[in-house]
């Protein structure tokens, strides 16, 4: 097994939008095409169960 020690990018389409994600060690990010700002999951939250409280917290910070 090929061990994850600096960040993957990779374009990926969702409907008609296109993302960038990138998986590095602390976990995982996924950004509209163009963009900075977007969702952001560590591998800590995935594997504890809390994935879908950091997504709903982060979408309601970027809504304000």
């Amino acid at each position: 097994m090929t061990p994850l020690d600096k960040p993957v990018r990779r374009e990926v389409q969702i409907g008609d939008e296109l993302y960038t994600l990138t998986i590095d060690p602390a976990g995982l990010k996924l950004v509209p095409k163009g963009r900075r700002k977007g969702l952001e999951l560590a591998w800590s939250e995935l594997v504890s169960g809390d994935a879908a409280l950091a997504a709903a917290l982060q979408a309601s910070l970027q809504e304000k």
